[in-house]
């Protein structure tokens, strides 16, 4: 069963990184956007503390936890105003998927490199004519002797400016109609064939998208993660601690903004009284409390089923608390904003920026609404409308 009361390892992991993301705050994260820079010292420092790694296996470097303890970095980091995206990516998707699938070789090569925060892997499964239908991956692996050549597109890859590798999603030649049969692969970011593209984006973040051309690369066989045959599972061992880490992530986002809020309304006096002393102020902020609240509940559950190996159990609480998180985020966001006033699009109090930015929580890595079809299909045994 679900432990809703944290362990005094976790209050302890809790409070050690609020304090890490403290001493960096809003201020280092919006410096290293306003200069194009990603936040190196931040991610060294919390790699050298063994937070980047506390879900990696204690054989490979890594702190010997799980997504619940992952997730609890992330929110604090974000709660403090200088979230990580990257380690939504690199140690809790490909990590993830290497610790469980990836070879001994690929193990000792990767995940001590990513426990600690000196190596980083981006994760690539978007294309730009697939959208949410992963079935319509068209990236794909043909093999030429005993090596693979990789040839397609993926789109809003997110770090891979700064990483080493990106594991790319594809398809095998002979996989190309019917279902899906995807094929994982570790692919350097020098190798040759692979292009980068940065993406123009209008979204306030210190770490960039790519578009990615990937032209017959040559990989030797031992880059491909797993048997090529049980693809489905491998791929979704990274995409339920993707979609866990999203929340942490929103979660973390819209607690920022509250607190920005709530210290507002606390201070701000018109007519003699601070403003957080009228109802019309003072709900919507505890309703957008209880929102992020329950929201993190649904979370720790979904981290709980993934961490004790119900994978099936996960998919589903991973993806109704990304949905929930998402909500909660932009509400919260969206009333910080409005308690301030014309002060909340000012750049002194930096929340604007968060308007956008929550946005992604509702997007990213899934749309609510194929979340909506989920729960419909799966859950609720509703037909398809596709």
């Amino acid at each position: 069963m679900t432990a809703v009361i944290e362990s005094e390892e976790h209050k302890a992991l809790r409070s050690a990184v609020a304090a890490l993301g403290k001493r960096y705050g809003r201020g280092y994260f919006t410096q290293n956007v306003a200069e194009g820079k990603p936040p190196t010292a931040l991610w060294t420092e919390a790699g050298k503390l063994g937070y980047l790694g506390v879900n990696l296996p204690e054989e490979h470097g890594g702190g010997g936890g799980g997504i619940t303890e992952l997730s609890i970095v992330l929110e604090e980091l974000g709660a403090a105003g200088s979230p990580l995206l990257m380690l939504i990516v690199s140690p809790a998707i490909c990590g993830t998927v290497i610790s469980r699938f990836g070879t001994e070789a690929q193990k000792r090569q990767w995940l001590p490199g990513l426990a600690d925060g000196t190596r980083l892997m981006a994760f690539g499964i978007t294309e730009p004519d697939a959208g949410s239908n992963s079935h319509r991956i068209t990236t794909t692996a043909r093999r030429d002797g005993a090596d693979w050549l990789l040839t397609g597109r993926k789109m809003f890859i997110s770090g891979v400016d700064i990483a080493d590798a990106v594991l790319i999603v594809g398809r095998t030649e002979d996989a190309r109609t019917g279902r899906l049969k995807p094929c994982l692969f570790i692919v350097p970011t020098d190798a040759d064939g692979f292009q980068k593209r940065p993406i123009d984006m209008e979204l306030n973040a210190a770490e960039k998208q790519f578009e990615l051309v990937l032209d017959d690369v040559r990989l030797p066989a031992d880059a491909l993660v797993g048997d090529e045959d049980a693809g489905l599972l491998q791929l979704f061992a990274g995409l339920n601690p993707e979609r866990i880490m999203t929340a942490a992530f929103a979660i973390g986002m819209g607690r920022y903004a509250l607190a920005k809020a709530v210290e507002y309304a606390r201070d701000r006096t018109v007519w003699k009284t601070p403003i957080g002393a009228h109802q019309a102020i003072a709900h919507p902020l505890a309703q957008a409390h209880i929102d992020l609240q329950l929201a993190r509940l649904m979370m720790q559950k979904a981290a709980h089923l993934y961490d004790h190996g119900d994978d099936i159990g996960a998919g589903e609480a991973a993806n109704m608390a990304k949905y929930a998180a998402g909500e909660a985020c932009v509400k919260a966001v969206d009333q910080a904003v409005h308690t301030l006033g014309g002060n909340g699009l000012t750049r002194e109090f930096g929340l604007a920026s968060l308007i956008t930015a929550a946005r992604v929580s509702r997007i990213a890595p899934v749309s609510r609404e194929m979340i909506l079809n989920y729960v419909s299909h799966q859950t609720l045994g509703l037909p398809k409308s596709y």
